[in-house]
């Protein structure tokens, strides 16, 4: 994991503090585990990547912090990447929690997805424990100018690894072998475990297998996270379209055009969500994936890009944007992908890639 400057940590706390006593909570609870992507907010607030079973984060809103492994695997990473010295051990983390909280009212990030049975139960009754994922996400959401050089050194890994699977596309090769030089520039570029990478199969994501076969219109979903721990997505379609596809590929021209107006301070989520999808609407299409969400530390975060949702956006917040449209009759789809940032005068693309579908005979240097 990339370093992390002591002012950059110090505003991460400052900022989840000011959102504990807001909410009139004692404690911030985090949670993440091995699970791709549910490990970030962990790493977000102590510098510690998980590499196997899970672990805590304690944030109170006065006093220092603690980060809480479970004894049963004395390893679950680098101990020593941690910038929080009081690192506890324990054979049952949620009793430990219990000690501490009793009485207290705590948020809790990953109480219905991440945290442990057993440690909710332990806790549970001894401290109330509110649902936060939603105030954490949004304390985090705007990323300082040191996250920001992250995340465009994961969109510069994720773009080159686009490029990397084009070269190896070919109708007819396996999933395994096209996805396997993408993978190997991912891991020595350091993303590490940091990948979720599929193609979708119809309308369907699968896993990159050597029993799937690709043909002639190939759409990958590439989503890694760079040596800095921001996950990005950036990707396209390849191959030959029919003329449902066309008309997909021509609503996605629309949509990047009214993101650059649409990702602005002050928009709400629920209007971006309108603007972007409107050329698949009128052209007829169901969305079939979330329109887009707020990217950071872990790969899905809030505010989600989607009706009803009115949280406004702010200037330095990162999305995924990734419209999925599918056919009346659910057998074509198109799902290309990018990472954008809100600016004062609107939303920025952070990678090169041009929006169209690609051939698969283009080269990086020129794009043909």
């Amino acid at each position: 994991m990339a370093a992390v400057s002591r002012t950059d940590v110090d505003r991460r706390f400052r900022n989840v503090r000011q959102a504990l006593a807001r909410d009139g909570l004692d404690a911030a609870l985090v949670a993440g585990n091995e699970y791709t992507g549910f490990e970030g907010a962990v790493t977000y607030l102590s510098g510690f990547g998980i590499v196997h079973r899970y672990a805590y984060v304690l944030l109170p809103v006065d006093g220092d912090p603690s980060i809480v492994f479970p004894t049963e695997a004395r390893y679950v990473g680098e101990h020593g990447t941690s910038w929080i010295d009081d690192q506890v051990f324990v054979d049952r983390p949620g009793e430990w929690l219990a000690a501490q909280l009793a009485g207290k009212r705590v948020g809790v990030y990953g109480l219905d997805y991440v945290m442990a049975v057993r440690d909710y139960r332990a806790i549970d009754g001894r401290a109330e424990l509110v649902p936060w994922d939603v105030e954490f996400d949004l304390a985090r959401a705007v990323k300082s100018d040191e996250e920001l050089d992250s995340v465009r050194e994961s969109v510069r890994i994720n773009t080159e690894g686009f490029w990397a699977f084009l070269a190896a596309y070919a109708p007819g090769r396996t999933a395994a072998e096209v996805l396997a030089p993408a993978e190997q520039l991912f891991v020595e570029s350091g993303c590490g475990r940091l990948t979720m990478n599929m193609v979708l199969v119809g309308t369907e994501f699968a896993i990159a297998r050597s029993d799937t076969v690709l043909g002639d219109f190939c759409i990958p979903s590439l989503e890694v996270a760079g040596p800095g721990g921001h996950w990005v997505e950036v990707s396209r379609a390849i191959g030959t379209t029919t003329p449902e596809v066309e008309q997909m590929r021509d609503a996605y021209e629309d949509y990047y055009a009214a993101a650059r107006q649409a990702l602005r301070p002050g928009a709400s989520a629920h209007d971006v969500h309108r603007a972007v999808s409107r050329g698949f609407a009128d052209r007829g299409y169901a969305l079939g994936h979330v329109t887009g969400h707020s990217i950071g530390m872990t790969m899905i975060e809030f505010p989600k890009i989607g009706e009803g949702v009115e949280t406004e956006l702010a200037e330095n917040m990162v999305f995924s944007m990734h419209p999925h449209a599918i056919s009346a009759d659910g057998r074509e789809c198109l799902y290309m992908q990018d990472t954008w940032l809100v600016t004062g005068d609107g939303g920025v693309p952070l990678a090169d890639l041009p929006m169209r579908i690609f051939t698969g005979s283009e080269d990086r240097a020129g794009h043909r």
